[in-house]
């Protein structure tokens, strides 16, 4: 195999660099860059090259704030924002084989709707590429440039972005020896709700044939009343009209600045609840939830693999040391913004959890409520449909990080999946695996789950039904559990 080997593309050739037994492509377009008329459109084609694409360097990313989550260092999650317009590519690893037709993967990474990118050293696919599957991550618009509610502009156009790059992987992945008959579209976080988005989305219909949900909020998008709240606040700090047309002579940095000042609006409603509890002003823009949708049976046709950690909220907590520091009256006021019953929803959790401090019952609500509660909603609508397979997991290992506060928290399953957790800053006692060295074969099971179910639609325990609501529980064993968190489920019903 040549170091530097040349695929031809729709649009044109690129050249990638192979080591190790594996080539990567990178920064190769899938839309027109978003600038200009184009900033707050529907992703549009981008033209033919005529020259080699050199497909060896890294490209810009979707404009984006620093994300800072206090003591813990999430850089090789979020990357930072590296400027440049014609950033809607996608990054693709396939292995050096003489194979075709292998299985795809799709990923779309997290951030909060805010940050992020497919450059993040997290997302190495070379692992994939090895076990034979062909790895693709995507760049998206974020922040008001992707999902700001504008009059004048498409609705949910980070969604729209990642569709777009679903089309490009239907007409050019079998130039790279994927199969368009077998995609697995993947995502975390933010990520994993724009995932349940595509499958709620008729749309996407027929791009993917297998989907992973890892912690997302498949009940978290907003309605058009609270969109409309962060676009009048937008337009007020910047003094523009809440209009695509006023906001078009703006700059990427005006934008980015005012995005990282929209956290905490009020987006309660009479008949809604803030579903991301304050975390973020940005998400999908919905009339109805993804959740309900798949119930009614729009992704009947499609594996899903769904899951969480076991406690996600310490993410959101330990950082800024509000998990040691947490009283009664924040279990309470977490309660109150997660339910409209919160003194049953206290009461279910202190019974299901009577020695656990007040940190941990707050992080417990708040897990569930960004996360649990509507990944459980979306295996049930699935799992009750004739459809295909549904498989659960619940990621339970433990970081040591923030002296051990951390926890098996949000992201903590990312180096597992994508078999880079030996990076190094992923190690120490601010990062996010800790000073602990994790069980010796957890990356390679957890990865070879996720490289199963794209091969067979099967990660490889039972599936889950509304009988036994069979769920993975991944540690330092693995071990299968049945109708887990039962109680929880019932009050949040």
């Amino acid at each position: 195999m040549q170091d530097n080997p040349v695929v031809l593309t729709s649009k044109g050739a690129v050249r990638g660099l192979s080591r190790n037994g594996t080539t990567r492509y990178l920064n190769i377009p899938y839309a027109a860059a978003p600038g200009g008329s184009l900033r707050f459109a529907a992703p549009q084609p981008h033209a033919p090259w005529q020259d080699e694409r050199d497909g060896t360097a890294w490209g810009p990313t979707a404009p984006q704030p620093a994300r800072n989550l206090g003591a813990l260092d999430m850089s090789p999650f979020f990357g930072t924002w590296h400027r440049g317009e014609d950033y809607l590519t996608a990054n693709v690893w396939t292995p050096d084989t003489s194979d075709r037709k292998l299985p795809v993967m799709v990923f779309v990474h997290g951030g909060g709707f805010v940050a992020g990118s497919s450059r993040a050293s997290l997302y190495d696919g070379a692992a994939f590429a090895r076990d034979n599957v062909v790895l693709v991550t995507l760049n998206y618009r974020l922040g008001i440039h992707g999902f700001l509610d504008l009059p004048g502009a498409p609705a949910n156009r980070g969604l729209l972005d990642v569709i777009a790059g679903l089309r490009w992987v239907r007409t050019n992945i079998a130039a790279f020896k994927g199969d368009p008959d077998n995609v697995t579209l993947f995502g975390q976080s933010a990520g994993a709700t724009i995932v349940s988005g595509a499958l709620a989305t008729p749309e996407a219909k027929g791009l993917f044939h297998r989907a992973i949900v890892q912690s997302g909020n498949p009940l978290g998008a907003f309605s058009s009343e609270q969109a409309a709240r962060v676009t009048s606040a937008a337009a007020s700090t910047l003094g523009a009209a809440p209009h695509a047309a006023a906001f078009a002579g703006l700059t990427d940095e005006q934008l980015v600045d005012t995005t990282a000042g929209l956290s905490g609006i009020d987006l309660k409603t009479p008949r809604q609840r803030d579903p991301l509890m304050g975390l973020t002003a940005f998400s999908l823009v919905l009339d109805q939830q993804p959740a309900d949708v798949v119930a009614a049976g729009l992704a009947v046709d499609v594996d899903l693999l769904v899951g969480t950690n076991s406690e996600e909220g310490n993410l959101y907590l330990a950082p800024a040391g509000k998990y040691a520091a947490s009283s009664a009256a924040d279990v309470d006021a977490t309660a109150a913004l997660a339910h409209p019953d919160p003194v049953r929803l206290v009461h279910a959790y202190r019974a299901q959890r009577p020695q656990a401090s007040h940190g941990e019952l707050r992080s417990a609500i708040l897990g569930d409520a960004l996360f649990g509660h509507g990944s459980r909603q979306l295996a049930e609508a699935h799992a009750a449909l004739p459809a295909k397979s549904t498989h659960a997991y619940e990621f339970a290992w433990r970081s040591n990080a923030l002296e051990g506060q951390l926890g098996a928290t949000h992201a903590v399953e990312l180096p597992f999946v994508f078999k880079t957790a030996g990076l190094p800053a992923l190690h120490g006692p601010n990062a996010l695996l800790g000073t602990a060295t994790p069980p010796a074969d957890l990356a390679a099971r957890m990865h070879a789950a996720w490289v199963s179910f794209a091969h067979t639609g099967d990660p490889g325990w039972g599936q889950y039904d509304l009988d036994k609501r069979t769920t993975m529980r991944i540690d330092s064993t693995w071990s299968p559990v049945h109708n887990p968190r039962r109680r929880e489920r019932q009050v949040w019903a």
